[in-house]
Protein backbone atom coordinates (compact mmCIF):
# COMPACT_ATOMS: atom_id res chain seq x y z
CA UNK A 1 0.00 0.00 0.00
CA UNK A 2 1.33 3.42 -0.92
CA UNK A 3 1.37 5.79 2.04
CA UNK A 4 0.41 9.43 1.74
CA UNK A 5 3.05 10.52 4.23
CA UNK A 6 6.49 11.01 2.73
CA UNK A 7 10.04 11.51 4.00
CA UNK A 8 10.78 15.04 5.35
CA UNK A 9 7.08 15.81 5.97
CA UNK A 10 6.24 17.44 9.30
CA UNK A 11 3.75 15.39 11.30
CA UNK A 12 1.94 15.54 14.64
CA UNK A 13 1.47 12.44 16.80
CA UNK A 14 -2.22 12.02 17.69
CA UNK A 15 -2.10 8.97 19.96
CA UNK A 16 0.26 7.07 22.25
CA UNK A 17 2.86 8.13 24.81
CA UNK A 18 4.15 10.96 22.61
CA UNK A 19 0.73 12.42 21.82
CA UNK A 20 0.97 16.07 20.73
CA UNK A 21 4.63 15.99 19.69
CA UNK A 22 5.59 17.39 16.30
CA UNK A 23 8.51 16.04 14.30
CA UNK A 24 10.00 15.46 10.85
CA UNK A 25 9.62 12.08 9.14
CA UNK A 26 13.05 10.44 8.80
CA UNK A 27 12.08 7.17 7.16
CA UNK A 28 8.98 5.47 5.70
CA UNK A 29 8.47 1.69 5.57
CA UNK A 30 5.44 1.13 3.31
CA UNK A 31 5.50 -2.67 3.68
CA UNK A 32 5.10 -2.57 7.47
CA UNK A 33 3.11 0.73 7.33
CA UNK A 34 5.43 2.35 9.85
CA UNK A 35 7.27 5.66 9.93
CA UNK A 36 10.26 6.94 11.88
CA UNK A 37 9.70 10.42 13.33
CA UNK A 38 12.46 12.62 14.74
CA UNK A 39 12.48 12.75 18.59
CA UNK A 40 9.32 10.59 18.86
CA UNK A 41 9.06 7.13 20.47
CA UNK A 42 12.62 7.29 21.82
CA UNK A 43 13.70 4.08 23.56
CA UNK A 44 16.84 3.02 25.42
CA UNK A 45 18.60 0.11 23.71
CA UNK A 46 21.53 -1.86 25.13
CA UNK A 47 24.25 -2.31 22.52
CA UNK A 48 27.37 -4.43 22.50
CA UNK A 49 30.66 -2.79 21.57
CA UNK A 50 31.15 -2.79 17.79
CA UNK A 51 33.03 -0.98 15.01
CA UNK A 52 30.49 1.89 15.01
CA UNK A 53 30.01 2.07 18.78
CA UNK A 54 33.38 1.35 20.41
CA UNK A 55 32.13 1.60 23.99
CA UNK A 56 28.71 -0.01 23.68
CA UNK A 57 26.28 0.62 26.55
CA UNK A 58 22.86 2.26 26.57
CA UNK A 59 21.91 4.13 23.38
CA UNK A 60 18.72 6.18 22.93
CA UNK A 61 17.11 5.56 19.52
CA UNK A 62 13.88 6.56 17.79
CA UNK A 63 11.65 3.59 17.07
CA UNK A 64 9.06 3.42 14.25
CA UNK A 65 5.37 4.08 14.88
CA UNK A 66 2.34 3.16 12.80
CA UNK A 67 1.49 5.78 10.19
CA UNK A 68 -2.17 5.94 11.34
CA UNK A 69 -0.99 7.48 14.62
CA UNK A 70 0.14 10.73 12.95
CA UNK A 71 -1.41 13.59 10.99
CA UNK A 72 0.38 15.81 8.52
CA UNK A 73 0.99 19.47 9.41
CA UNK A 74 -0.13 21.73 6.55
CA UNK A 75 1.06 25.21 5.56
CA UNK A 76 -1.27 26.82 8.14
CA UNK A 77 0.44 24.83 10.96
CA UNK A 78 -2.71 22.70 11.42
CA UNK A 79 -2.91 18.91 11.67
CA UNK A 80 -4.85 17.60 8.68
CA UNK A 81 -5.80 14.46 6.84
CA UNK A 82 -4.47 14.02 3.32
CA UNK A 83 -6.38 13.61 0.07
CA UNK A 84 -5.33 13.01 -3.53
CA UNK A 85 -6.52 15.21 -6.40
CA UNK A 86 -5.76 14.97 -10.11
CA UNK A 87 -4.55 18.13 -11.85
CA UNK A 88 -5.46 19.09 -15.42
CA UNK A 89 -2.44 17.28 -16.91
CA UNK A 90 -3.35 14.04 -15.14
CA UNK A 91 -0.72 14.59 -12.45
CA UNK A 92 -1.82 13.56 -8.93
CA UNK A 93 -1.09 15.89 -6.01
CA UNK A 94 -1.65 15.67 -2.27
CA UNK A 95 -4.12 18.14 -0.74
CA UNK A 96 -4.91 19.07 2.84
CA UNK A 97 -8.48 18.15 3.80
CA UNK A 98 -8.79 21.17 6.13
CA UNK A 99 -8.30 23.88 3.49
CA UNK A 100 -8.04 22.02 0.12
CA UNK A 101 -4.57 23.49 -0.55
CA UNK A 102 -1.77 21.54 -2.23
CA UNK A 103 0.92 20.12 0.00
Amino acid sequence: MKLRIKKNDTVKVITGNDKGKIGRVLEVDSEKMRILVEQVNVRAKHEKPSQKNQKGGIVHKEMPIHYSNVLLIDSDKQATRIGIKAKDGGEKVRIAKTNNKEI
